[in-house]
């Protein structure tokens, strides 16, 4: 053994990366879209919203934004007023969005990622 050699130094064990939650894209190669396009999404919300009787009565239209997560497995979170019209309407809107069947996700460099989304709801009367 050598008397001038110095101790190895110990070297600390590397950890692995924390797992980062996946990122949210607002934007995507492939927009994430319900099944049937847009034209299927407008009858399913036609369909399922009810004028809130509020509203109704306070004669109140108008458009309530709303913004939620498309997962990768199409399924619907993190739904949000973003515009409100206020008289039930909100909640109606927020509502229906969180009845939808699943989405076909986005897709970035040709696999699946969360995407953030945004739909106008009108609410308008009939006369």
């Amino acid at each position: 053994m050598d008397p001038d050699a110095r101790p190895a130094k110990e070297e600390a064990p590397v950890e692995p990366p924390k797992p980062v939650e996946e990122e949210i894209f607002t934007a995507v190669e492939q927009q994430a879209e319900f099944p049937g396009g847009i034209p299927a999404f407008a009858k399913f919300l036609q369909k399922n919203l009810k004028y809130p009787a509020a509203a109704q009565r306070a004669n109140v239209q108008g458009k309530v934004y709303v913004q939620f997560v498309v997962n990768t497995d199409g399924s619907i979170q993190g739904v949000e007023v973003l515009k409100s019209v206020g008289f039930g309407c909100d909640e109606e809107a927020v509502r229906v969005i969180k009845m939808v069947p699943k989405w076909n996700p986005g897709k970035q460099s040709g696999r699946p990622v969360r995407s953030r989304f945004t739909v106008p709801i009108n609410f308008v009367l009939s006369e």
